[in-house]
């Protein structure tokens, strides 16, 4: 669904969102094991659908790592693989590249994407704030450029065609990364020599905010899941600098005078109709439509905070099926320019 192809997320979200019994179950314990992952020793066996996985160091010293994933040959295709970085959400203070609902999750887009999927491992607030998460999303990339993937990843891939993903707090950490990695490349001289070209940017119902409190967010708080403005308010002070307000560039990406390069990639937002983060997800993309960039908003009125991480709802499947289309038409955008 396109942005302008519904109007009636202002209907939907007048009421609490009517979810199965196991989804409401699963709810609660994500917020229970918040804190709680699944590290192994890297080195997994093929899950059952044939998608492999193993973990590498970025930075042993910091504790940097990634969990790579790579789909069965037989889903591979001629073609080399793109590559997905994904930046897991947790208001920037829990849950892991390790844990349970995002290693399911980037398995699923794997296999569904036909795509290498890395998974990355950020230091969290409030140990580690602004920027320290953005810092680790560049230094995957360069770990990527100089190093590649590990040998769990059989078939060839192309880093030209690298996407950024990130879900909530990863999706405001994918949008940051791309910004600096962009800035970097656009104001060196001679151009640097690297494989990575950031071919896109997946952002799914991303982190922004302000010290505005916005229409949705007045209407939704306490009546939709995930996201209070309670919550919310404590994880920009966990994770933004000492003192610092939400009007902090972290947060308030919705200016016109934010900073992007020429070689700001094209950017697929995604935004549900009963998140209460959706006015600044919808003002985002209108920033970027402003500043000449290509976006594309692809909205579900009926879907909740984290929804993608339940497959029982089938906004979930929806959603793999979009990503996989925006990847799909920024490779043949980018063949009939060459």
């Amino acid at each position: 669904m396109e942005a302008g192809a519904s109007n009636d997320h202002e209907t939907a979200a007048a009421r609490a969102p009517a979810l199965p019994w196991s989804v409401r179950l699963q709810l609660f314990g994500l917020v229970a094991a918040a804190g709680v992952t699944m590290r192994s020793d890297g080195s997994a066996r093929p899950d059952k659908s044939g998608v492999r996985s193993a973990d590498v160091d970025v930075d042993a010293a910091r504790g940097l790592w990634a969990r790579v994933f790579s789909p069965p040959s037989e889903a591979a295709g001629a073609q080399p693989l793109p590559v997905l970085v994904y930046f897991h959400g947790g208001a920037f203070a829990l849950l892991s590249a390790a844990s349970a609902p995002y290693d399911a999750m980037c398995r699923r887009l794997c296999r569904e994407l036909r795509a290498v999927v890395v998974s990355v491992d950020y230091r969290l607030a409030p140990e580690h704030r602004y920027p320290a998460a953005y810092e680790d999303g560049v230094d995957v990339l360069r770990h990527l450029a100089s190093t590649g993937l590990p040998d769990v990843v059989a078939a060839p891939v192309d880093f030209s065609r690298c996407f950024l993903a990130g879900d909530s707090a990863g999706g405001n950490i994918a949008h940051h990364v791309a910004r600096c990695w962009t800035t970097a490349s656009a104001a060196a001289s001679p151009p640097p020599s690297n494989p990575i070209r950031l071919a896109g940017i997946i952002l799914v119902q991303p982190y922004f905010g302000g010290e505005e409190r916005t229409e949705a967010e007045l209407r939704l708080d306490g009546k939709a899941p995930v996201v209070t403005m309670r919550g919310s308010d404590w994880a920009w002070r966990a994770f933004l600098p000492e003192g610092a307000d939400r009007d902090h560039p972290a947060a308030h990406v919705t200016d016109d005078n934010a900073d992007l390069a020429e070689g700001f990639p094209p950017v697929m937002v995604v935004v549900g109709g009963l998140d209460p983060l959706q006015d600044w997800q919808r003002r985002y993309a209108g920033v970027l439509q402003r500043k000449g960039k290509a976006v594309r908003v692809v909205e579900f009125p009926e879907a909740i905070h984290t929804f993608f991480l339940f497959p029982v709802l089938p906004d979930c499947g929806r959603l793999a099926t979009e990503m996989k289309a925006f990847m799909d038409e920024s490779n043949a955008s980018e063949l009939a320019a060459s």
